[in-house]
């Protein structure tokens, strides 16, 4: 459970640190979102999970 809420942790400061740093591209980012078909957001979405499961796999291999 620890590594569970180190991960959601993670994920928070990295989402701050996006928008501190950018708020006007995560802005422009959202808009473009936005104007994308909701299958094609659905497909980002799939992608980047299987992309994480992926990146865990690996480092749990090792």
């Amino acid at each position: 459970m620890e590594t569970v809420i180190q991960g959601i942790a993670l994920v928070l400061i990295i989402e701050g640190l996006a928008y501190a740093l950018a708020p006007s591209l995560i802005e422009r980012m959202l808009e473009a979102m936005r104007d994308m078909p909701l299958d094609m957001r659905r497909l980002i979405g799939v992608s980047a999970i299987a992309a994480g499961i992926t990146m865990l796999w690996i480092l749990q291999a090792f």
